[in-house]
């Protein structure tokens, strides 16, 4: 029997994990399941990776690799079609929040570019926490940075707006205390 040497093997063994995952979402790590009886919304974090070199990745929002969703999925909808998500994430080791926004394939192929920013809003002190902003982008995928908001009531808040739009449109994730 013929083996591999140990790097090519490892190599071979990578390129087999990725192959197994699902493309076109977020992920910021293999995060664990919520606590029994926790919230059954929450999924963990194990779609497929983004590219390092994203400009929403993330890797430069600082998302800890153990986040997984909390609460329901809100939707961007612009002239009555949905065109992006809206999900809040939450780090048990890093103890944070995040807001996390991906914007659908149907609105990229008919716009050239589009504005965008994902913030967790914090219903205690009404402000949006680590809030990312792009303008003239083509970019799906965006992270918020870490918002220190676990002991407040949070949603994310993601707003997508296409050249010539005279108004944001925006979508809120669901409520979490």
């Amino acid at each position: 029997m013929r083996t591999l040497p140990p790097v090519k093997g490892a190599l071979v063994a990578a390129a087999c994990a990725l192959a197994l995952l699902p493309a076109g979402a977020a992920q910021a790590g293999s995060g664990p399941a919520p606590a029994p009886g926790g919230d059954r919304g929450a999924t963990a974090m194990n779609a497929a990776p983004e590219s390092d070199a994203s400009e929403g990745s993330a890797q430069q929002a600082r998302v800890c690799a153990d986040a997984y969703q909390i609460g329901s999925t809100g939707y961007v909808k612009r002239k009555g079609h949905v065109i992006a998500s809206v999900k809040q994430f939450y780090s048990p080791r890093c103890n944070r929040n995040y807001g996390y926004l991906y914007v659908w394939k149907s609105f990229r192929q008919k716009h050239p570019y589009w504005s965008t920013n994902i913030a967790v809003y914090d219903f205690k002190t009404h402000k949006l926490v680590g809030l990312r902003s792009w303008n003239h982008t083509k970019a799906s995928s965006f992270w918020s940075y870490p918002a220190d908001t676990v002991r407040h009531c949070t949603a994310a808040r993601g707003v997508v707006r296409a050249p010539g739009d005279s108004k944001q449109n925006f979508a809120y994730s669901s409520k979490r205390c």
